[in-house]
């Protein structure tokens, strides 16, 4: 198989097992394994990232969302209480104010 014919997420996956720290790489296959549906595998990986990597705040916004939309309301609403507790530590207030929003029509 040549490089051009693997799919983003092959290639991201093949990375990954070489770097397998690499935040940004984990982030990119739990957002493609949502796209294509595949929820636990999503899970799984956002699950891996966060406890690894807990200051990277856009993962929480992307995990409660799929946690959203799958009615898994309670665990959105802790992913996103996380999440506004990493942005608060890395100033990011952009991303608390989103959250925040989010966390309240969840309510």
């Amino acid at each position: 198989m040549t490089s051009q014919s693997k799919t983003r997420r092959e290639k991201l996956e093949e990375f990954l097992a070489q770097n397998p720290n690499d935040a940004f790489t984990r982030y990119g296959i739990a957002l493609e394994c949502f796209r294509q549906g595949e929820i636990a595998l999503a899970d799984s990986h956002f699950k891996a990232l966060l406890s690894n990597n807990s200051d990277y705040v856009p993962a929480y916004q992307m995990y409660a969302q799929m946690l959203a939309q799958n009615d898994r309301l309670d665990e959105a609403k802790s992913v996103l209480a996380q999440g506004i507790q990493s942005a608060i530590r890395v100033g990011n207030q952009h991303a608390r104010s989103e959250m925040e929003s989010h966390l309240a029509d969840l309510a």
